[in-house]
């Protein structure tokens, strides 16, 4: 057993805490403290030497405890955890998805740098990139789907390949299930690359969660989530996470530390809850997307259905084939019909539930033209496909012959 390579669903019961600490507790307790006792003078001056970069942690040192919006147990027993489903080096835990994202950007982005970003994106990024960033002398430049393979030419001509700093991409996309190839947007990084300015590429993999899609080994330097969604899973928490080198991560926590958007004691110990039963949700929930999604394509009142496990093009396909472990449990369809007639099915329904957000262990449908994308452009939102008539559904872990039940009962109301 000595050299038996443990599976992250069984790391996730002690992973990173030891008992003996915490009274022989079997389970992490809250740290619900503010600020924690140095044992002595000498104590607290190397901790903080550690804690501002000071100098380099020694080879068998602990880091000590400090101030917790430094670094609280809780926190950074989750952070161990979490970088095991992506083999990451280091993990920075946020109090929602929006504050990881944002504090990624705002570090490694400058006045006079170009940001690279695929389309569509979650409503709040698109915002935060479009509104915010562009405040601060950054510009942006957004990509399409369908422009995937003419990327390198389009920077090219655009003339700021130079000045080009990340490549964000959100993949699948959110609401629609566009697959943007990770593998080709590191070789573009690659080869904007100089010998003192690496193009960094960040991926928001929420849709995936940390199961089904590992951005870190076809090439990305950061991985992002909403650890609200699949990694919290119950609709109890808001979180989200940045993982990635020691190197990056190390400066993505230095700005979390003066913005103060880490996760609380709370949030923690909520999520390392969550991740015991992360993957048997996600294998129940990826179960019953199949057959939702199979139901669904043989609807007579559905127009559409966005799955990865039904793709039509041959070049969605072979992204999903050579990045994506499952489907997953999100889709999106189109019934026939416009506004009214998605809404006469979003308010007929029962056990699933209207309402934003995903990968929560009940399913929530929700309208994305009226509600998590009503912020992008009109005429943006219809070139992507995000139609009035479209509707967002994550599977939870309900019984499918019940939710198909449901979904068809609610479509005969159109």
């Amino acid at each position: 057993m000595s050299d038996h390579k443990m599976h992250p669903e069984s790391l996730m019961m002690s992973h990173g805490y030891k008992p003996a600490l915490s009274e022989g507790a079997i389970k992490c307790p809250i740290f619900q403290t503010s600020t924690f006792v140095f044992q002595s003078a000498e104590d607290g001056k190397a901790f903080f030497e550690v804690a501002y970069g000071l100098r380099e942690k020694g080879e068998k040192e602990e880091p000590g405890l400090i101030y917790s919006r430094l670094n609280n147990p809780d926190l950074q027993i989750l952070e161990e955890r979490l970088c095991l489903w992506d083999e990451a080096e280091e993990c920075a835990v946020f109090e929602s998805g929006m504050s990881a994202i944002s504090t990624c950007l705002l570090e490694f982005l400058s006045p006079g740098d170009v940001l690279l970003f695929s389309n569509p994106l979650y409503g709040g990024t698109d915002h935060f990139i479009k509104q915010t960033l562009t405040r601060f002398g950054i510009e942006v430049m957004g990509f399409y789907p369908w422009e995937q393979d003419q990327l390198p030419e389009l920077v090219k001509r655009s003339g700021k390949a130079d000045r080009i700093r990340m490549i964000f991409v959100e993949t699948p996309a959110n609401p629609t299930n566009t697959l943007i190839g990770i593998k080709a947007c590191a070789e573009l990084a690659r080869s904007l690359s100089t010998a003192d300015r690496k193009v960094l590429v960040a991926v928001d993999n929420t849709y995936m969660g940390p199961l089904w899609q590992h951005p870190l080994k076809l090439g990305a330097d950061l991985v992002l989530y909403s650890a609200t969604k699949y990694i919290g899973g119950h609709s109890d928490v808001i979180a989200g996470a940045c993982l990635g080198s020691k190197a990056l991560i190390g400066r993505v926590k230095g700005l979390r530390t003066f913005l103060g958007c880490m996760a609380g004691p709370w949030t923690g110990w909520l999520l390392l809850r969550s991740l015991e039963t992360l993957k048997a949700r996600m294998d129940i929930q990826a179960r019953n997307a199949e057959q939702v999604a199979a139901f669904l394509a043989n609807h007579p009142k559905v127009e559409r259905v966005y799955y990865l496990g039904q793709l039509n093009d041959p070049k969605q396909q072979a992204i999903y084939e050579e990045q994506c472990l499952s489907a997953g449990a999100m889709l999106s369809f189109t019934v026939h019909g416009g506004e009214a007639e998605a809404f006469r099915f979003l308010n007929a329904l029962k056990l699933v539930k209207l309402a934003v957000s995903l990968g929560s262990t009940e399913s929530l449908a929700e309208h994305p033209a009226s509600m998590t994308h009503a912020g992008v452009d009109p005429e943006e939102r219809a070139k992507l496909g995000i139609a009035e008539n479209l509707v967002r559904l994550s599977v939870g872990v309900e019984h499918p012959s019940d939710l198909i039940a449901d979904l068809g009962r609610a479509l005969n109301a159109i």
